[in-house]
């Protein structure tokens, strides 16, 4: 049985056990802030978030800023998008005195943890990590240290507040594995200190950009939370389809088409080919004007909310939730210490 099939089986017993005792699971979730998030990102991952936050299970919500330069040669306008995103945190549910979010560079601790990690993982292994292998395919630049060893951070990243839970896509299980990986050997050779943690693989299907690829900010496909009513409007109506007068839902042949039916019908919850039945000949006219009222109607509540933050608020949100992420560390860094015998 291969690892994602085995993982999946577990996720009936796993999402039971948390809907029963929340509180036995703490989870470490986030994102690196490359640009702003859009609507893939609320449905894929956000909302999910607030549901786990709302049932009582103990949220991280890190914003991962060191992990931009990765693959990039500058961290270009991270100060603007670490803060849009977390008024879109605040405007999603996500409640500040019950879930934690800071972001890496605020934590030196995460950093300190990384050293004896990556003394516990062997470069074959690095290699093989699929996000890495994947990240330098786009890069199209010499394979860094930084890039090489990004799962390494990630697992400090889980491990340094015990992280026992992570919500991931299919494609990310690899770095869970290499998570657990680490924190076993690290009580093999040291004692245990770590849980192993397991991943909470999500429900909510991959929303494709407006033109059927992976939704990308650097694709010009993404809607964004931030985005204004307008906005959103113009986004869709530049949307590339097709030129044939009857709406069908076929992703591989009419990708763009496709697209605008799976966002229309996550936002209306509503599968793609009813929605195309419902427009039928009238064109693609009619379904970019019903997915435009559909995406404009489903983000409203939270558009408002975001509108009605203050940038002061968003600093009393980061100033609180490092001070607590970096205490937490503190603590697991000077544990290590100890198991380690480097306590001086």
């Amino acid at each position: 049985m291969d690892s994602f099939t085995a993982t999946a089986a577990r996720m009936p017993e796993l999402r039971a056990s948390i809907q029963s005792h929340p509180e036995r699971y703490r989870v470490l979730t986030g994102e690196r802030p490359t640009g702003q998030l859009h609507l893939g990102h609320y449905v894929g991952t956000i909302r999910e978030r607030v549901r786990l936050q709302d049932i009582g299970v103990e949220t991280f919500v890190i914003l991962a800023d060191y992990q931009v330069i990765t693959d990039r040669e500058t961290a270009g306008a991270i100060r603007e998008n670490v803060h849009s995103a977390v008024l879109d945190y605040l405007a999603a549910g996500l409640d500040p005195a019950r879930t934690t979010i800071f972001t890496h560079s605020a934590v030196p601790e995460l950093n300190q943890l990384f050293l004896p990690f990556l003394s516990l993982v062997t470069e074959a292994e690095l290699h093989r990590n699929p996000t890495v292998k994947a990240e330098l395919a786009a890069s199209a630049r010499p394979l860094n240290g930084l890039l090489l060893t990004y799962p390494v951070h990630q697992a400090a990243d889980i491990l340094f507040c015990k992280g026992n839970l992570v919500p991931v896509g299919k494609d990310n299980l690899p770095h869970v594995e290499i998570t657990r990986t680490i924190a076993r050997r690290f009580g093999d050779r040291y004692g245990r200190i770590f849980p192993e943690p397991e991943a909470l693989v999500t429900e909510a299907p991959e929303l494709p950009g407006l033109d059927g690829k992976k939704m990308s900010k650097s694709y010009g496909n993404a809607i964004t939370l931030a985005m204004s009513e307008d906005e959103t409007a113009r986004r869709i109506r530049k949307a590339t389809t097709d030129g044939e007068r009857s709406i069908g839902y076929d992703p591989e042949h009419r990708p763009g088409v496709a697209a605008l039916l799976d966002t229309a019908a996550i936002c209306l919850a509503r599968s793609p080919e009813d929605i195309a039945r419902e427009v039928g000949d009238r064109g693609s006219g009619a379904l970019k004007a019903l997915t435009t009222e559909a995406v404009n109607e489903f983000l409203r509540p939270l558009r408002e909310r975001r509108a009605g933050l203050h940038p002061s608020d968003v600093a009393a949100v980061l100033r609180a939730g490092n001070e607590r992420a970096r205490s937490i560390a503190a603590r697991t860094l000077e544990e290590v210490r100890a198991a380690m015998g480097m306590t001086y």
